[in-house]
């Protein structure tokens, strides 16, 4: 397992480069702008409560592995109260009728993000602790390559609004280290399984292909932000500068 964690450390640098991030991360740039993407991401967000309860957790179960697995998901179910909760914050949750709503969610601007939830249900469904866990491990990293980044944008506008966002906020980051399993112990034990050289080559597959899937879903992401309507009728003070939409 030791070579499959290392192609995900490789791949999440690789991950780390997109423009999406420098965007996210130029405090030259509105701090709300930089977190317009939130409402096209809302189904994958949102589609992580299923993810854990129907499609990573297994309950009850013998396999250590799936118990480590299932711990895991439960300590991933309140993330997406405070995702709600900093949409509100942030001004994102305008009021739109039930029809507008669902041609919204499935709709082309969210795309991106429905086809993600449905690669991890494609790799997770029915298949192996192992398979499972090589799946979470990859969104882990992309996790935390994402809140890093939106860590920076929460704080400049905290500095702004006074308010704290726990979702995009450190509050988040703090939970989001990059890998799903927490102790030494536990790690060690991950990294300690034993592969064959087929489950290697499946392994790298299901990675190379979920992150391929999270690039074109931040790819797109970074054309929602820019292009979101956001009403501000000053510039956004960050630290001694003015800064505007961009």
């Amino acid at each position: 397992m030791k070579e499959v964690l290392k192609h995900i450390q490789v791949r999440k640098e690789a991950y780390a480069q997109l423009p999406f991030f420098d965007f996210v991360r130029d405090s030259q740039i509105d701090p709300l702008r930089r977190l317009a993407w939130a409402p096209y991401a809302a189904p994958f967000i949102m589609g992580f409560i299923d993810l854990n309860r129907y499609v990573f957790r297994v309950e009850p179960t013998k396999d250590p592995l799936q118990e480590i697995l299932n711990r895991h998901t439960h300590e991933d179910d309140r993330h997406w109260r405070w995702f709600l909760e900093d949409l509100q914050k942030l001004g994102f949750d305008k009021p739109l009728d039930f029809n507008d709503a669902l041609e919204f969610f499935w709709g082309e601007e969210t795309k991106y993000s429905r086809q993600l939830t449905y690669q991890f249900c494609r790799y997770g469904l029915g298949a192996s602790a192992v398979k499972k866990a090589i799946a979470i491990e990859a969104i882990e990293a992309a996790g935390n390559v994402q809140f890093t980044a939106a860590a920076i944008a929460a704080r400049d506008l905290q500095a702004v609004t006074g308010k704290h966002y726990k979702y995009f906020g450190d509050i988040h980051l703090s939970v989001e280290t990059g890998r799903t399993f927490g102790p030494t112990s536990t790690e060690e034990y991950i990294e300690n399984i034993q592969l064959t050289p087929e489950d290697r080559a499946e392994a790298y597959e299901l990675i190379d292909t979920l992150f391929s899937v999270l690039t074109s879903w931040k790819n797109d992401l970074f054309i929602r932000a820019k292009a979101h309507p956001i009403e501000q009728s000053e510039p956004v003070r960050v630290g001694a500068h003015a800064v505007s939409p961009q």
